[in-house]
């Protein structure tokens, strides 16, 4: 199956080896993973920042300037999938299980130790809701859509493998078929492997925890277990069906589950001061945006370490699924213009993110401000994996609403596995859109086996420190794809204006004749 295939092979290697380390020397694995951490957080968190910032200007530039116009495929080819099934697809893959997993305990979390200024206040409130949103926002999406747009470019348009070597092309020329574009490609799969892999570890977590507090099931290492290996055979069954029938129905299925919870909150919550904090936290966020991006305390050692524990990690988080989802989103986007395609990978997600947690941490940070539930704030920070259904339980209803939330984080756990296992059979096998079943079912259970590493090594902080320091080299890769987007876009404009010339020359030397 691997014979011939040199990117396939060492990724496998490598992230088995990962898996193997990880259970025999868990211990090891998670103390180096967290003194790498520590020294990233405390003498890089500035390249983290700019990078984080560039990416979002570079989207922001190439979506207004005269670029915006090119398609991403031939001038004559149409989107593949109307915009609701696109939209919910490149959603489901980028942010689904992170948002139902913070969606109430990250602004809590803010609410009481903020990032400035006195905790468990008003103020404190109002920072909590924009930093939320800022987490949420334009940057991680600009890091997808970077990734996504250089890849359907190059692939769509030019003719290239969907792969991410097929990205440098502007930059080593037919170099990417050797030894640097194998490279690049076998860093790109094991990142996207560990990647999905913690989100895979952080569902099961709460997927236990929601278990545990709706019908008291042990949340125990076992029964973690258990699920991984239950959702591995439904992910497996609906990633082999394709993508026009599991990841696209399970995808609608998602949106749907979040419309009905986050509407069912919305009304049975604080209704009136949701879409207060919505459009306040929204001007917020953009008024600050820029002040926020470059934030860093040099002389508060404090306040720089929780930027390094919330900004810093999640900016390496996301580069940690940039592969995966930028490959994905590439995936379905062929026929939309760079205009269209970055307005809506950047706004559109972003929009819906700044709904969800206005409703659901602006309900949970009321239920402790306004109304005094200092219990609902203890509870939350001191077991992140449950705060859902912490705060779903001091609501109406709270006990259907529980249950759904489960069915969203299965669905949501499903769709990400999913599309992530078509995403590496793609990687792994020189961009191929038809990756074989056989292909997509190893890296399912290399994905499982890792999510398991993750929670031997210590649950989430496991997840946190291991994916950063495991995606800190495809950081560097990114800026790299930046600059070669850029520099093909620039060729091919300067081609069509030659030929442009040449064509009105010759018009005119003939009107002339």
């Amino acid at each position: 199956m691997f014979k011939g295939n040199s990117v396939l092979t060492i990724s496998l290697l490598l992230s088995l080896l990962f898996v193997i380390i990880g259970v025999v020397y868990n211990d090891w694995l998670g103390q180096k993973a967290s003194s790498f951490l520590d020294i990233a957080v405390t003498y890089f968190n500035w390249f983290y920042l700019l990078i984080g910032a560039g990416f979002v200007f570079i989207c922001l530039y190439l979506m207004f300037s005269r670029y915006g116009q090119i398609r991403l495929g031939k001038d004559a080819d149409k989107p593949s999938y109307s915009t609701f099934s696109w939209i919910t697809m490149l959603f489901s893959a980028g942010m689904g299980v992170g948002l139902v997993f913070w969606g109430g305990a990250e602004p809590v979390g803010h609410y009481t130790t903020p990032p400035y200024g006195e905790g468990s206040t008003g103020e404190a409130a109002s920072v909590a809701m924009q930093y939320t949103f800022f987490h949420w926002g334009l940057h991680p999406w600009a890091l997808y859509g970077i990734v996504a747009l250089g890849l359907a470019y190059f692939h769509f348009r030019k003719g290239f493998p969907s792969s991410i070597s097929s990205i440098f092309h502007p930059l080593i020329g037919d170099r990417i078929n050797g030894p640097a574009g194998k490279t690049i490609d076998m860093l790109s799969v094991f990142i996207t492997a560990v990647g999905v892999a913690s989100t895979f570890g952080l569902s099961a977590l709460q997927i236990t925890s929601g278990m545990n507090a709706q019908w008291g099931i042990p949340n125990t290492l076992l029964v973690q277990l258990l699920v991984i290996g239950f959702a591995f055979l439904l992910f497996i069954i609906s990633s082999c069906s394709g993508i026009d029938r599991g990841i696209k129905y399970l995808s609608n299925l998602n949106m749907l589950l979040l419309i009905v919870l986050t509407l069912s909150v919305l009304f049975i919550g604080p209704t009136k001061q949701i879409f207060e904090i919505l459009i306040s936290s929204t001007g917020s966020y953009l008024g600050s945006l820029v002040p926020m991006s470059l934030r860093m305390e040099p002389f508060n050692g404090e306040a720089n370490t929780w930027i390094g524990n919330w900004t810093i990690f999640y900016w390496a988080w996301w580069t940690s699924w940039a592969p995966f989802v930028g490959s994905f989103i590439a995936r379905v986007s062929k026929g939309r213009t760079i205009k269209e395609f970055i307005l809506c990978v950047l706004l559109v997600p972003s929009f819906i993110s700044f709904i969800w947690f206005s409703v659901l941490g602006g309900s949970a940070i009321h239920l402790i401000h306004d109304l005094g539930n200092i219990a609902l704030a203890e509870s939350i920070n001191a077991n992140v994996n449950g705060a859902l259904f912490a705060f779903l339980s001091n609501l109406p209803l709270g006990s259907i609403l529980s249950i759904v939330a489960l069915m969203l984080i299965f669905s949501y756990f499903i769709t990400s596995a999913d599309s992530a296992t078509f995403v590496l059979g793609m990687l792994s096998c020189n961009g191929d859109l038809h990756p074989s079943n056989k292909i997509k079912i190893t890296w399912g259970i290399i994905i499982a086996g890792s999510a398991t590493v993750f929670l031997l090594a210590g649950g989430l902080d496991a997840v946190k420190t291991i994916s950063i320091v495991v995606a800190s080299p495809f950081s560097i890769i990114l800026i790299f794809i930046c600059w070669s987007i850029v520099k093909a876009m620039r060729k091919e404009f300067k081609k069509e204006a030659v030929q442009t010339n040449t064509k009105h020359g010759e018009t005119m030397q003939n009107m002339v004749e």
